[in-house]
């Protein structure tokens, strides 16, 4: 099984161009795994697999599932606040990219990684967790919700640090994680966020009350990524 994974970060970019490259790199593994079905393993052609990091310009997604009223504005207010708006097919409800957030898309052939839907989600979120614990900040899952969260159980106190939502068919995985960073906190103030009315959110600045090094935070977590996937990163 090829567990070769290319690594591009994309630094900041438009939310539609990183959707339409996703679904460049996502046709093209969709292609090969349909080459490659039926043939013995030793005529199959290696398939390559893709992480991508970015940033985008604010933005607001709506996921295939979500509920239009979770967006707070309308188009005029969204404008004003220099942010679009896009209906997209990944799962989970509405939620929001932006500047300090790192945004990641695996664009993975799960068979090669043995995993199914609900495995890769987890094996996601606990890449999160184990690259918050590096920085002293301690998280978890929340029964009922994907994504990572911070006091679980503590009424008032729970907030979400990063978003989930994916979309995988025929085991090619696609969309992925936002991973509050440096964020601007205020835009969460404009939607439901993942349709919570209930649930705070925050970012690694402001749980440690300081800027922190993106950079450096991305190294971190690529290589969490690395190794509890069993990934051999590839640096484009």
């Amino acid at each position: 099984m090829n567990k070769n994974v290319c690594f591009q970060d994309l630094k900041e970019i438009d939310y539609l161009e990183a959707w339409d490259y996703q679904e460049e790199l996502f046709q093209k593994v969709m292609k090969s795994r349909q080459e490659n079905s039926g043939l013995d393993i030793s005529q199959q052609q290696l398939c390559d697999n893709y992480l991508l990091f970015c940033e985008h310009p604010h933005v607001y997604t709506l996921g295939k599932s979500g509920k239009e009223q979770n967006m707070l504005l309308d188009l005029i207010q969204l404008q004003a606040k220099h942010a679009s708006f896009y209906k997209i097919n990944r799962g989970g409800d509405i939620t929001y990219h932006g500047p300090g957030q790192i945004v990641g898309y695996p664009i993975l052939n799960l068979e090669s990684f043995q995993m199914g839907i609900k495995q890769y989600i987890h094996t996601l979120e606990q890449a999160i967790i184990d690259c918050l614990k590096d920085y002293g900040v301690e998280s978890s899952r929340m029964e009922g919700a994907t994504g990572v969260w911070l006091d679980v159980g503590i009424p008032g106190r729970v907030r979400k640090i990063c978003a989930m939502g994916v979309r995988v068919s025929r085991w090619v995985s696609m969309h992925g994680f936002a991973f509050n960073v440096n964020t601007d906190l205020k835009y969460f103030d404009y939607i439901n966020p993942c349709g919570f009315t209930d649930k705070g959110v925050t970012s690694l600045q402001k749980e440690l009350g300081q800027e922190v090094d993106i950079e450096e935070i991305k190294h971190n977590l690529r290589n969490q990524m690395a190794r509890l996937f069993d990934m051999t990163l590839k640096f484009e």
